[in-house]
């Protein structure tokens, strides 16, 4: 198992969250990170600020509830798993951008976050369990009701779906 499944299985066992959706807001609140939505560009997601122990998760208003929900994830992601890179400013701090390009997840930290974000929202247990319950004649039928259930966008769940094995494909 890649080390951001077992992040994200340690976050959600440290704060005994077992059944979906799970709340990304809620769950930086509770690590004491301060999640603040914004305007930015439509390319950037957010960032994950971090300054003397202190770290701050910026959201684009403007994006949808579940994009919202699975950036405040990936920005979970970067604090659990990696160091973030020096931004200079005025002062000394540590960002990480989830944008256009770090969704297409070519960088290994990019991948990382978004592999963590994945088994946060969507864990590998509570997908399968949810299949079992769910009643559905397509895949399309299963998307959309996990993607509800899951409080995701249906191409977040149809790519989970189909990185655990589950489907083969995309839905049509």
């Amino acid at each position: 198992m890649a080390k951001a499944d077992l992040a994200a299985r340690g976050l959600l066992r440290e704060f005994r969250i077992d059944a979906p959706p799970v709340n990304p807001f809620e769950l930086a609140g509770r690590l004491d990170v301060l999640v603040v939505p914004q305007r930015m560009d439509d390319d950037v997601s957010g960032m994950l600020l971090r300054k003397d122990g202190s770290c701050v998760i910026g959201v684009n208003q403007a994006h949808s509830f579940e994009r919202q929900r699975f950036t405040v994830a990936h920005e979970l992601g970067h604090l659990r798993l990696h160091e973030g890179r020096p931004l200079i400013l005025d002062t000394d701090v540590r960002v990480n951008y989830r944008n256009a390009v770090s969704s297409m997840a070519t960088d290994r930290e990019e991948v990382d976050a978004n592999r963590f974000a994945a088994a946060l929202l969507a864990p590998e247990e509570m997908v399968r369990r949810a299949v079992q319950r769910v009643s559905f004649r397509t895949t399309d039928d299963l998307v959309r009701v996990l993607a509800k259930q899951f409080q995701l966008s249906e191409m977040a769940m149809t790519y989970r779906l189909m990185n655990l094995g589950i489907v083969c494909g995309p839905a049509h």
